[in-house]
């Protein structure tokens, strides 16, 4: 058991921002875990009254190692950077951006609620700093200023995410924006974000440094990494976690070990420690059972309920969660981590450095956030996985 300081920020219906210092105690006698011990107690279902979707896969074989609920619709919350930064990943693979592209923030982008940078308006920063901001702090804002660079809108960007979602095969993921901000019509399945995880690694690897940060730093403040198994989850290397009242805490991990890669999805947990316990477990469940077994994500058939999206904001956001929550942690108010495959870290994170471009904060923006249509890639055909 692993005490972890990372204190749930009150933030309300439109809160994703989560405490940006970990500082981890001395971690309890670890247990091991047999492979069908830890297969029942992972996929059982949460105390919360509210469904948990889950999900494992291999990377390489794109066999289904197991899963629970993965039809279920739920909101991604800051899951959907994922899509964000696969289209940003597509505009520098193809050549028509790079890590050096400036971005500039709009009134629009600068104007998003937090979790945020809160850059000026005019203000300037690389691509490759950009995308840093966006899966390891991630800043709503920068989401926005992404969507604008790459596709001359928000508009035409989310267009770009449906329009690759339907490409991708993810025919129950529908997005309004490019950062998870609760929003009508914003859905997925814990399914779909395995499709999306598992394209995004076997399509860009040389990107994948992006989600296994351990933290980033502006020059003048530095953010950990809100997945908690970076750095101390043996062989983690990523991806992404979402909040918001409506789906609960939420994450989507990957690790690698032995020759093994494996992506996790957990939707719907009721704390932030208790993702980060499911993840860890699911994680560990892959990494130790066979690969070739299984169907593949591909042929999984829809089952369950499949047409409404779930809403568990009075499950999550009311005082008896909150009070539960709070009595999770130590006399410190450090989160107690369960799952004895979560190690203490013992040195500071790494930090990354993703700043602005120096001179850039007292430029004003004139065209008022927008900037010229970019153009919008060919489709190509959809990939097999």
């Amino acid at each position: 058991m692993v005490n972890i300081a990372n204190p749930e920020t009150k933030t309300g219906i439109r809160g994703y921002a989560l405490q940006d210092t970990y500082r981890p105690n001395r971690a309890a006698g670890r247990l091991v875990k047999t492979v069908a011990a830890m297969s029942a107690s992972v996929l059982a279902m949460t105390c919360v009254a509210q469904a948990n979707p889950k999900m494992v896969i291999d990377v390489k074989t794109g066999k289904v190692i197991s899963h629970q609920e993965a039809f279920r619709k739920w909101y991604p919350a800051s899951l959907t950077k994922l899509m964000t930064a696969y289209i940003a990943f597509s505009a520098m693979k193809s050549g028509r951006l790079s890590p050096e592209t400036e971005v500039v923030m709009s009134k629009k982008a600068s104007d998003q609620p937090a979790s945020k940078m809160y850059f000026k308006p005019g203000s300037k920063l690389t691509l490759d700093s950009a995308l840093k901001l966006l899966l390891i702090k991630s800043a709503n804002d920068i989401a926005v200023a992404i969507a604008e660079t790459v596709a001359g809108t928000n508009e035409n960007f989310v267009a770009q995410m449906n329009a690759q979602a339907a490409r991708l095969g993810m025919s129950s993921t529908h997005y309004v924006n490019p950062n998870g901000l609760p929003g009508k019509g914003q859905y997925t399945t814990a399914r779909d974000l395995a499709v999306l995880a598992l394209i995004l690694k076997r399509e860009f690897p040389e990107y994948a440094q992006y989600f296994a940060l351990e933290g980033v730093s502006t020059g003048k403040k530095n953010y950990a990494n809100y997945n908690m198994l970076v750095g101390r989850f043996q062989g983690a290397d990523g991806m992404k976690t979402g909040f918001i009242c409506a789906s609960g805490f939420n994450q989507v991990s990957s690790a690698s070990r032995n020759g093994r890669q494996v992506i996790s999805v957990v939707l719907g947990a009721d704390s932030l420690a208790g993702r980060t316990d499911q993840s860890a477990d699911l994680l560990q469940m892959g990494l130790t059972s066979s690969s070739g077994q299984g169907v593949s994500l591909a042929s999984l058939a829809p089952y369950g309920e499949t047409q409404f999206v779930n809403d568990i904001s009075a499950d999550i956001c009311n005082p008896k969660a909150a009070k539960v929550r709070s009595e999770s942690r130590d006399e410190a108010g450090r989160m107690i981590i369960k799952s004895p495959f979560v190690q203490e870290m013992t040195r500071p994170p790494v930090y990354s450095y993703a700043g602005l471009i120096p001179g850039s904060e007292t430029v004003v923006a004139a065209t008022g956030g927008k900037g010229s249509v970019a153009n919008v890639p060919i489709p190509i055909p959809r990939p097999t996985f």
